[in-house]
């Protein structure tokens, strides 16, 4: 059974950071594209960052130079690292799985298989 489980969010001041976890069963994380998303009130879902299986390339989006993508192999766990936070960050983050190795679809969210239950992330003034 496949399953997905974020954790680490929380509220923070601006200028903070927090480090995100998501723990992955049912299939091994290094194999495959995977990324995090996250989707505030109002707004569409937005991709952040992704890292393609095999140790393979990452892509940033929107968060480049202030969120950082990892992986730990051994525990089946991918990371996002968020510094310089805002309240503009504030909401659910998600992370999420392909079935494919390689990122080839970018941060369309509609080809990702597999996604977590989220955790919330809210960032004061």
């Amino acid at each position: 059974q496949v399953q997905l489980v974020e954790s680490g969010g929380g509220s923070v001041q601006a200028g903070g950071s927090l480090r995100l976890s998501c723990v992955v069963s049912g299939f091994t994380a290094s194999d495959f594209c995977m990324g995090w998303f996250r989707q505030a009130p109002g707004k569409e879902r937005e991709g952040l960052e992704l890292v393609d299986g095999y140790g393979g390339a990452g892509y940033a989006g929107s968060v480049k130079g202030r969120f950082t993508i990892s992986r730990d192999n051994a525990k089946n766990t991918l990371y996002l690292e968020m510094n310089s936070l805002n309240p503009e960050d504030t909401g659910t983050y998600y992370c999420a799985a392909t079935l494919s190795r390689f990122c080839t679809d970018g941060f369309q969210y509609t080809v990702y298989r597999y996604w977590g239950q989220g955790t919330q992330v809210t960032v004061s003034s």
